[in-house]
């Protein structure tokens, strides 16, 4: 079985995020950059099943900058097997539907039983990239997880909601995606990190997948215009002279709170 998880490189949330008025792009320093938490969990989903079954082979996708190379081998130092890393000036900016369009189609070269994603990513936070892969690919979909179980031929797993849960199931080859219900990713060990080095790192461009970010015949979204957001303003302030629940009350339904 070939497992295929797509991470992502995204800028730390513990730092601040800005964007550049110019691109509309997040700026990312080099020390602010980290794989994506929910595909490092997606990660461990994979890499618990390869180490309890045997002959499953666990390969990482990204699409992402080169400088993202780093990351990727951070994955392999937890075990996943192999990389592939689409790297192109043609993506900067890259919109939804060109990005699962070139994941589909990375997946479709690289061969998959099944394909393992993140619900939300922490930057642009789509949520929909899965259902869209799974689409272009014409295989099930799965989507935000709470439990997964692989078996053979067969990938099932827990969906919860507002009012309940549910189980689903799908034949393979399928794409799932997970919610940060799932265990922590385990850390990589010297040993890992070591053998991450010799481990196989494939690079692919545009032209390798066959792909015209141009194209018109599909659809794309265009930025027009960026800004920075205002500043917060002050709120109002109530000075209780007797008459501040009645201020508190007329302002309540000023704004149409009441």
């Amino acid at each position: 079985m070939k497992i295929v998880v797509l991470v992502k490189e995204v800028p730390d949330t513990y730092g601040d995020r800005t964007l550049d008025l110019e691109t509309g792009l997040a700026q990312r320093d080099a020390g602010d950059r980290v794989l994506d938490e929910i595909g490092e969990r997606a990660l461990e989903a994979a890499l618990s099943h390869a180490d309890a079954t045997a002959d499953v082979e666990v390969v990482l996708l990204s699409m992402a900058p080169e400088a993202a190379t780093t990351s990727l081998r951070r994955g392999l130092a937890m075990g996943a097997r192999s990389a592939v890393q689409v790297v192109d000036e043609g993506l900067i900016g890259a919109d939804l539907g060109l990005t699962a369009q070139v994941l589909a189609a990375a997946l479709e070269r690289i061969g998959f039983d099944l394909a393992i994603t993140g619900n939300l990513s922490t930057d642009g936070t789509g949520g929909v990239l899965p259902a869209m892969i799974a689409e272009l690919l014409d295989v099930p979909a799965a989507t935000a997880l709470t439990a997964v179980r692989i078996g053979d031929g067969e990938v099932a797993g827990i969906r919860a909601s507002d009012t309940g849960t549910v189980e689903v199931a799908a034949a393979l080859p399928a794409v799932i995606s997970v919610t940060e219900a799932l265990p922590d990713a385990r850390m990589a060990n010297f040993k890992g990190i070591m053998a991450a080095k010799k481990k196989p790192f494939e690079t692919l461009s545009l032209d390798d997948l066959g792909i015209d970010p141009l194209d018109p015949e599909w659809s794309r979204s265009i930025m027009i215009a960026v800004s920075e957001k205002p500043p917060r303003e002050a709120g109002v302030k109530i000075v209780d002279e007797g008459d501040a629940g009645q201020k508190l009350a007329d302002f309540l339904i000023e704004n149409r709170l009441a």
